[in-house]
Order: structure tokens, then sequence, then C-alpha cells
């Protein structure tokens, strides 16, 4: 079967479209559109940073524009939405628990997700939420004498809990100062939810719609990102769907993508122009940094894991999409205390300066909002040395007037 040729300018507004990113609102606004976003992404993944709002509440932003943190917490007390391990820590949407299970079911039969169970320990742990109700790590006390290293030095009673939560004993029914409060799993799941293990054949099958839903197009690798030993079973099942029509094959620039059926109806829509979107490091969109680099041509890393003499951007530099393209990168970070945003680095990699910066302000003045923030200061302009200076300094003049207004 042939693949259909696409135009790299297509396969971005493909992933576009599919991603919600293409226009305000693609998903609607309110607890709704924060419920469509998700069943859409299939999760939003949880991360740890706060040097700015968290990834999962910055990624919902995105997508929705009236978002904030109580509707996602809403969602979740009102057992529509759950926390568990995509490819990372997630929050998912309720209608594809029964996959969840799948794994569980592998932890609990023995394959090690981070910790050795301790059957007395885990034991005692479910009698004493089943007695006392939902509970938190810090209920269960460390040994006497024994101190914390860090965050990586877990108590015995939160491996425990972990465990658990892997396994599908517990979940997580809410966060408390961002640590999760964990109940039983039979208390915590709505009624009527399907509990039915899904076989090898359904999961992959899962794997591949919920990725090429959410992406508009991928590669058997990157629908099997992070998941270990599956790549060749899951391209016989794209193969499978591929022949019996569920699939359709694309080749874009040499390689060869699976998309849905009939997904290329979305090139029909239209990206809004001159919309920037502010992203986080950990949105579903730049997830998979070769991605990017193969469909976007856009190398990027997060550098808060690299040494700082060796940062070229900064700490936590956030991508800057301006239509369908990579416009920059913008290192921030906001003062909580005294709600002041501080742009510590803003790379500009469009030659476009004086556009882009004009589309970007109305963004940054929401991102401040967003944040929780009143003032906006930039530290450091930069762009290609081909730029001229003069559009640099404008630049900088034109995100300093809206510092001071």
């Amino acid at each position: 079967m042939l693949a259909d040729n696409i135009s790299v300018q297509d396969a971005r507004k493909l992933v576009l479209v599919s991603q919600g990113l293409h226009k305000t609102n693609a998903f609607g606004l309110g607890l709704k559109g924060v419920l469509n976003s998700l069943q859409q992404l299939s999760y939003i993944q949880i991360d740890t940073i706060s040097v700015i709002e968290r990834a999962h509440h910055h990624s919902l932003w995105n997508r929705v524009n009236n978002y904030s943190a109580d509707l996602l917490e809403q969602l979740v007390a009102q057992k529509q939405v759950f926390e568990y391990w995509s490819h990372a820590a997630a929050y998912l949407p309720m209608g594809d628990y029964r996959y969840s299970l799948y794994r569980k079911q592998a932890i609990a039969g023995g394959d090690i997700h981070w910790h050795h169970k301790d059957p007395t320990l885990t034991q005692q742990i479910i009698e004493r939420i089943r007695q006392e109700g939902p509970l938190q790590s810090k209920d269960f006390e460390r040994p006497s004498g024994a101190k914390a290293a860090g965050w990586w030095d877990w108590k015995p009673a939160k491996k425990a809990l972990e465990q658990l939560f892997m396994e599908g004993e517990l979940m997580a029914v809410k966060r408390q100062g961002f640590q999760k409060v964990y109940d039983l799993t039979e208390r915590a799941l709505p009624e009527g939810v399907d509990t039915s293990v899904p076989s090898e054949q359904e999961f992959y099958r899962y794997l591949i719609t919920r990725c090429l839903k959410a992406n508009g197009l991928a590669n058997a690798g990157e629908i099997a990102y992070l998941r270990k030993g599956i790549k060749r079973k899951l391209e016989l099942v794209c193969l499978e769907m591929l022949e019996n029509g569920e699939l359709q094959q694309l080749e874009c620039q040499g390689q060869l993508y699976y998309t849905l059926a009939h997904s290329q109806n979305s090139l029909k829509q239209n990206i809004k122009g001159g919309q920037v979107k502010i992203l986080s490091p950990f949105d579903n969109l730049l997830i998979q940094r070769k991605r990017m680099q193969d469909l976007f041509d856009f190398d990027y890393q997060i550098e808060c894991y690299v040494p700082e003499p060796k940062r070229q951007y900064g700490y936590f530099s956030l991508p800057l999409l301006w239509g369908s393209q990579f416009a920059g990168r913008m290192d921030a970070k906001i003062e909580r205390k005294t709600g002041l945003l501080l742009i510590q680095h803003l790379h500009i990699e469009t030659p476009k300066i004086a556009e882009f910066i004009q589309d970007l302000l109305p963004v940054l003045r929401e991102f401040l909002l967003f944040n929780q923030g009143t003032t906006l200061v930039l530290k450091r302009l930069s762009a290609p040395n081909a730029l001229s200076e003069q559009s640099i300094k404008t630049g900088r003049q034109v995100i300093e007037n809206l510092s001071n207004n």
C-alpha cells in the first residue's frame, strides 16, 4: 500500500489542529473545555518544577482561555479525571481508566516500576486508609531517628504508597500542597466505570488511536514512546489497522507516518494568523524532541538539567509558537511574594522581530495574569547575529513599555 505524500506545512497543520493549538479555545471554555482537552489529548503531564505555574495547568491554559487551576481540581473531585502514569505522571480522562489496568496488572504481577514491594507494610497502609479514610504520605511517620536527604529519599511508607498507587490498589483523590492524597480504589472510582482489563491487542489499538487522535500523525516509535519492548508488536497492529482501512500512511520529507483514516479533513481548518503560544517544556506538542526537530525544524532542550555554564537560553526556557512555526524561547520565573514575572532571557529566532513582538505582547499580558503576577521585567533579549542591533533595541523598548504599563 503506497503512502500519500504530505508537505511539511500540511503535516504541521495536521499536528497543530489535533493538538488544539491552531486557534483560540479549540476545545471550548470552562470545565467542558478542560475535559474536552483531556479527552482529545489523552493526558496532561504533571511536573514538579514550579518556577512558573506548573506544567499541567500551563498546558491547559494554552487550550482553554479562561482556565484556572480549580477547574482541573473540580474534574478530579467529580471523578471525571484521574491521576496515573502515561509516559510520565499525568492526568487522564476517566473514560480511559480501563486502559490503565494493563500496566497496573503488570506491575502487580512483578514488573518493577521504582520500588520492590514490602507486603507487610503495604497491607498495614491499606488497613489504615480503609479505617481512617484518605491519607497523605506525611500521615505515615518516618522511622525514629531517620532523616530525609531530599525529595528523592522517600521514606518506606511513601515507597509503599507509590507502589500501591502504581499497582492500582490506591488512587490519588486530590493533591494538597502538591502532595497526593490516597484512597482505596474501590472508593475512589465513580459508579459504572469500566474495570475490565483490556487484552494486549486492545491495549495496542488504544495506544495507536489515542496517539494519532492527539498528534495527527506519528510513526510506530513515537506511538511506543518510552514504553519498552512493545514497538515491534505495536507496528504489527498498525499494519493490521492499515490493511483494514482504519489507518492511512503518509510520507513527509522521506519519513513514513501513520494517521487515522479521514484525519486529513482537519486540513480544511485554518491556523490563526499572528497567534503566539507560550508553551510549557512539558506541553503535549513538545514532549518528543526529535519529532519537533523532524517536523518543525525546532531543536529544543530543557536546560534545567544542564549545568549552568553550558546553558544557552536559560534554566526553564519556554518555546514560543507563532502560527505554525517556532519563533523563539523565553526563560521566565515568577516571584510569588512580589508578583514580579522576570523574563531572564527572551531569544527570538525569526527575522521578523517587530512583527513577532507585537503579536507576543498581548500573550505576555495574559501570561502575567495567569501566573498571578503584577509586574513584568525583561533582563535580556537576544536574536541571531544576522539581525540588526536596532531591531533588538526597538523590541526591548516595546516590551519594557509593556512592563511599565
